[in-house]
């Protein structure tokens, strides 16, 4: 037997691709523009880098802690580390902000964050 031909199913075929960026899934559109996703992303291992950095950072500021290799024998953990994620401190407060958010157009992994970034935030931008 044949279907009926008013059988009220509709078929949409929407061109798009999926391309690997940073270890994401990102869906372009047809003219290859990003397709923005219908709900924010958090990257929590991120947030949570952000957040010790912070905490570390007040740690230095008030005083509880004299220098990194304190701070790091006290987490028990790598000074160099450290080092790398209180650089995270010097993100441009609208990156840190999209990054908690979930609205940031091309929000870094952590990977990416902890490599070496200008200090200044309009270059962070890429603004000449």
């Amino acid at each position: 037997m044949r279907p009926a031909r008013d059988s009220g199913v509709v078929t949409i075929k929407v061109p798009f691709a999926v391309r690997k960026r940073g270890g994401r899934k990102l869906v372009l559109a047809p003219d290859g523009a990003p397709v923005p996703p219908a709900a924010p992303h958090i990257d929590s291992t991120l947030v949570k880098a952000i957040a010790r950095a912070f905490r570390w950072q007040k740690m230095l500021e008030t005083g509880r802690f004299a220098t990194i290799n304190e701070i790091a024998r006290a987490e028990k953990i790598n000074s160099s580390y450290v080092s790398r994620v209180l650089r995270l401190t010097l993100l441009a407060p609208v990156t840190v902000e999209a990054i908690l958010d979930g609205h940031a157009d091309v929000a870094p992994t952590l990977a990416e964050a902890m490599k070496v970034f200008p200090v200044e935030w309009r270059l962070q931008r890429g603004a000449p």
